[in-house]
C-alpha cells in the first residue's frame, strides 16, 4: 500500500499509542491519589501592577438562598454543565503588589464556615508572602468570609504590620447596636466578628467614604446594598483597568441570567440589585476586566451584554507576566 500523508500520520499515531501502552504496562512506579488540592494561586498583570488571585476555598449556597425557582435554577445549572445540587460558591481574595507596598484585598474566612474554607494562608505561602509582609488589608465589606482570616482564633491580628482599610459606612453599620438588635439571630454573629476584627486593628485603622484614591494607585467604587458600605476597588495602570467588584455576584450561573436574584443576607436587596446592574453595565460598556470574590476561580473575566442578557466570559490564562 502506498504511503500517503494520511496513512503516515495514522501510522505515527498508532506507533506513539503502542509505545505509550507499552510504557504503562512495564512501569512499576506508582503514586497515591491526591486527597486535597494544591494552593489556588494565579498571577496576572494590570499594566505594571501584579495582581494575584488567592483561593480561600468554597461554601455551599443553595438556590433557596436566592429564593430562586427550582426549575429555573436547575435549568441554569444544566446550561453551565453544573449539577443542580449542591450549589457551591468559591471564595477568593486578591493580593496586589504595588511595588512599594503589598496589599491584600479581603482575607477569606479562616475556620468560620467549616473545613472547605480558610486556605488563604497556604495560598500566600505558595507565592512566598509572609503575613508580616502585608502592608495594608483592604476590606470590600465586613462579612465573615471576607474578614475572618484577618485574626487568629484568639482575636489577634494575623497581619501584624498591616493597616486595615474599610469604608466608613460598613464600619459604622457593624458597630451599630440598633442594626445588631434588628438583625435575624443567624446573622448576629456577623456583628461580633466584624467588631473583633476592627478591635484587633484599631491602632492601624483607616476609613474612607465615597469614591476616593487609596495608597496612590487604587480607586474605590461604592457598590452598596449587599452591605451598606460594600465597595469595589479599581486597579488602573497604563492602558489596563481591573475592577475588583467584591460580592456583586455570588453565583455566576444564576445572577448574570437573573441580576435580580440576590442572597438572603443582602442588607438591602433592592439596592444590591441596582448596584449589580450598574456594575454589569459599566463592565460591559467599557469592556474592562473584572474580578470577584465569588466568581469561578481565579475570578477574572469580562461581562458581555447580548440582546439584553448578561454573560460572564472568563479571562484567558495569563501565560506570561
Amino acid at each position: 500500500m502506498p504511503i500517503s500523508r494520511r496513512n503516515l500520520f495514522a501510522a505515527s499515531a498508532g506507533l506513539a499509542m503502542a509505545t505509550a501502552i507499552g510504557d504503562i504496562r512495564t512501569a512499576n512506579a506508582s503514586t497515591e491519589l491526591a486527597t486535597v488540592q494544591m494552593p489556588g494561586v494565579i498571577r496576572r498583570k494590570v499594566g505594571t501592577i501584579e495582581v494575584t488571585a488567592l483561593l480561600d476555598g468554597y461554601m455551599e449556597m443553595p438556590a433557596a438562598l436566592f429564593k430562586a425557582p427550582e426549575d429555573e435554577a436547575a435549568r441554569l445549572a444544566w446550561k453551565q454543565f453544573q449539577p443542580a445540587s449542591p450549589r457551591l460558591s468559591p471564595v477568593n481574595a486578591f493580593l496586589i503588589n504595588l511595588g512599594e507596598r503589598l496589599v491584600l484585598v479581603d482575607t477569606g474566612a479562616a475556620g468560620l464556615f467549616g473545613p472547605t474554607l480558610g486556605r488563604t494562608p497556604q495560598a500566600l505561602a505558595a507565592v512566598g508572602v509572609k503575613p508580616e509582609q502585608i502592608d495594608a488589608v483592604l476590606f470590600t465589606h465586613m462579612h465573615p468570609d471576607h474578614v475572618g482570616g484577618a485574626i487568629d482564633p484568639h482575636g489577634n491580628a494575623v497581619f501584624s504590620n498591616a493597616e486595615m482599610i474599610v469604608s466608613e459606612a460598613d464600619f459604622r453599620y457593624w458597630h451599630d447596636d440598633t442594626a445588631l438588635n434588628q438583625a435575624p439571630d443567624a446573622f448576629k454573629p456577623f456583628f461580633s466578628g466584624a467588631r473583633t476584627v476592627a478591635k484587633a486593628y484599631e491602632k492601624r485603622l483607616t476609613q474612607f467614604s465615597g469614591e476616593t484614591e487609596l495608597l496612590g494607585a487604587l480607586g474605590t467604587v461604592p457598590l452598596p446594598g449587599h452591605t451598606p458600605g460594600h465597595t469595589g476597588f479599581v486597579v488602573h495602570s497604563g492602558d489596563d483597568t481591573l475592577l475588583i467588584w467584591a460580592d456583586i455576584v455570588h453565583h455566576a450561573a444564576f445572577q448574570f441570567a437573573h441580576p435580580e436574584w440576590g442572597p438572603a443576607f443582602d442588607v438591602d436587596g433592592t439596592l444590591a440589585t441596582a448596584s449589580r446592574k450598574r456594575a454589569f453595565d459599566q463592565a460591559a460598556h467599557d469592556r474592562i476586566l473584572v474580578a470577584g470574590m465569588h466568581l469561578p476561580f481565579p475570578g477574572f473575566g469580562h461581562v458581555a451584554l447580548e440582546k439584553g442578557e448578561y454573560r460572564f466570559v472568563a479571562a484567558e490564562w495569563p501565560y506570561d507576566l
